[in-house]
């Protein structure tokens, strides 16, 4: 199983106004660790989540689409609190532009008390954005990356929002602690230069794996991918497609290297330092292909991956086992299935088999 802890919220998408002001609001749940674990459990991965969610309308919102989805709730807490919202614009470009209502939600009220006291049956935990910076929940989840590293694989996503938290020293610190307990490590072009402005991606990564680090990802919007292990380079360039917005592009990125590594029998911290450059190629053709597709919709949870499972297979928890013939080389065709084979291009036909299983879902 892997256990995704941090925020839960609602993005509220504005729309532009009327003549009388009016502005049309378009609600989709969301928060980074809740897209992962949604984009996890749509990859047929058994995931967990772990954070506090309100018990007001969005928060029930949020609970439901867990359920639904499959994503195991046996570590959630609930509270009268209210629920984090993100207001959501978009420059003509499609990159999205965040304003948050936060301060004393729901989401952000978990306490060291508050954490499982023993974590069982756990291959990996991954944290990330905003939990790991705000109070009280950013220090809970420090103790229990401390707690945890030592047992299972650690992931961890800073995804800056400087609209939360303004002082760029407040994240720096929060990826300084986080850093040497993180076997994969995953930012963008806009984390590097909002905390490092001006630094060498290269030279930081090395940084950050002499710290601790196995795997260190970048992402760079339409200039693609670099990726850097202790021994391995890898540079992949972007997929081509129309942007609807940007919105889960790097949470359904993240969910899909975790997959990745869990279907190939690579998530643990000695085998992501093993990566040899084919494999971690591979690993991160598919995470691309996946945050191509979420960028052709609206709405990270409506854009993430989904696979088809039976209904024998929903009742018993089990995934299909069928044999799959796709040089990424899984077992299983739960990746397959949700783009398409890798052996397969063509970002058009990946995105016509993505919204027909949506639309018969």
């Amino acid at each position: 199983m892997i256990l995704v802890c941090g925020e839960a919220l609602y993005d509220l998408f504005l729309a532009d106004s009327d003549p009388q002001g009016v502005i049309a609001i378009d609600a989709w749940p969301g928060g980074s660790p809740f897209n992962v674990a949604i984009g996890l459990a749509r990859l047929g991965q058994a995931v967990s989540f772990f954070s506090s969610i309100s018990t007001d309308v969005f928060g029930e919102g949020l609970v439901r689409l867990l359920r639904r989805e499959g994503v195991w709730d046996g570590y959630l807490r609930r509270s009268p609190a209210p629920s984090t919202l993100s207001i959501v614009g978009a420059d003509p470009q499609g990159t999205p532009h965040y304003s948050f209502r936060g301060d004393g939600a729901a989401d952000r009220m978990i306490l060291a008390a508050d954490l499982p006291p023993k974590i069982t049956g756990v291959r990996a935990i991954h944290v990330g954005s905003l939990a790991t910076v705000v109070r009280p929940i950013g220090e809970a989840l420090r103790l229990l990356v401390l707690r945890e590293s030592s047992n299972c694989v650690v992931s961890y996503d800073p995804n800056v929002r400087p609209t939360v938290e303004p002082d760029p020293d407040v994240w720096r610190r929060a990826v300084s602690s986080l850093v040497p307990m993180s076997h994969l490590m995953k930012l963008s072009a806009e984390d590097i230069d909002y905390l490092y402005r001006g630094a060498d991606p290269k030279t930081l990564a090395a940084q950050w794996i002499r710290a601790g680090a196995r795997l260190v990802v970048l992402t760079r919007g339409e200039l693609g991918v670099s990726a850097w292990t202790r021994g391995v380079h890898v540079q992949l360039p972007a997929e081509r497609v129309t942007v609807v917005d940007t919105v889960g592009a790097g949470d359904a990125f993240q969910a899909a290297l975790l997959a990745g590594l869990a279907e190939t029998g690579a998530l643990s911290p000695e085998a992501i330092a093993e990566l040899d450059e084919p494999a971690l190629s591979r690993l991160l053709a598919f995470a691309i292909r996946a945050a191509a597709v979420t960028c052709s919709r609206r709405g990270a949870v409506d854009a993430c991956c989904r696979r088809r499972r039976s209904s024998r297979s929903r009742q018993s928890g089990k995934q299909n086992a069928e044999p799959c013939n796709c040089t990424f080389g899984v077992r299983r065709q739960s990746l397959c299935r949700m783009l398409g084979s890798c052996s397969q291009s063509g970002l058009e036909q990946v995105r016509n088999r993505f919204a027909r299983r949506l639309n018969n879902s």
